[in-house]
């Protein structure tokens, strides 16, 4: 058994196909087949069930799925270790970043980082701050941006403060607020809303405001992607809140601030076990970007 068939096998599985998987790995798909049909003899099991439509993992093969990948990342990590050993930094870099990181440019973080060390693969998820905390903690990602309420800290990463902002309404042009100077929650609360799903900490940095002004809201529409928020508000479906910082220079709509409204704050979080040195990487050059903003 060696590492690439165990490469061949999980891209199979996450494929489920094995033109797709052969793709995937840059080989032609008869090699890709005949390799992990040599794993299946070797281990005397199959890995897959097959048939002329439909690849599925067989209970040998979803045993054989977890340590293949921990093999992998171990063999993987070995060799960035190596690498990193002699200066070149090598392996693998998968950032999280929420849909309103505002604190930090991450894509220009990342062209610098690209222009450093490009023998780094790098991965870049979106998704809520509950989400990304998780899958730092699991190891699935190495660095992630947060955006949490006021008074809630990270648990279980380490963390690095990165900026605090107000939320502000979000309101079309015409709008019976578009025209105020600053507007209080008990206002808001007769307003239609668009905002981030319950139970995640973007939406919570809202509901905590309303619920220690004792106000309910409505809340019509429940969407993660800002862009989509910006859509509903544009059309008069509904409000929106927003950090600041987000929703600067929105064409067609106003920003209002709101009295008492609702804080957030960014954080840059990461495991505290055993940073790859990719990570350390990245982090430094986050580092250099921020004292540069500072200066300017």
């Amino acid at each position: 058994m060696d590492l690439q068939q165990m490469r061949y096998v999980i891209a199979v599985a996450e494929t489920r196909n094995f033109t797709r998987a052969a793709e995937r790995c840059f080989v032609v798909q008869s090699a890709l087949s005949h390799r992990v049909a040599a794993l299946e003899r070797e281990l005397g099991v199959k890995l897959f069930a097959r048939t002329s439509r439909r690849v599925e993992l067989t209970a040998a093969g979803e045993a054989f799925l977890p340590a293949a990948r921990q093999s992998l990342e171990a063999a993987d990590r070995a060799a960035a270790e190596a690498a990193a050993a002699v200066g070149v930094v090598r392996g693998r870099l998968a950032v999280g970043v929420i849909p309103t990181v505002a604190a930090i440019d991450v894509p220009a973080a990342l062209r610098v980082f690209r222009e450093r060390h490009p023998e780094v693969r790098i991965s870049l998820r979106v998704a809520a701050s509950d989400e990304l905390t998780a899958q730092v903690v699991a190891g699935e990602l190495d660095v992630a941006s947060l955006g949490l309420p006021e008074g809630d800290r990270p648990q279980g990463v380490r963390a690095r403060l990165l900026a605090r902002d107000r939320l502000v309404a979000v309101v079309p042009e015409g709008h019976p607020l578009a025209g105020r100077t600053r507007v209080g929650l008990d206002r808001l609360a007769e307003e239609t809303f668009v905002d981030f799903p319950s139970g995640t900490p973007g939406r919570a940095q809202s509901d905590q405001a309303f619920g220690a002004a004792r106000l309910t809201r409505e809340v019509a529409f429940e969407v993660l992607a800002p862009d989509l928020m910006v859509r509903l508000v544009r059309q008069g479906l509904a409000i929106a809140l927003l950090p600041s910082a987000v929703a600067a220079d929105l064409p067609g709509l106003v920003t209002v601030p709101i009295t008492r409204g609702p804080r957030r704050v960014e954080y840059l979080v990461w495991s505290a076990f055993n940073p790859t040195p990719a990570t350390t990487a990245f982090l430094r050059t986050l580092e250099e970007q921020g004292r540069d903003a500072e200066t300017r």
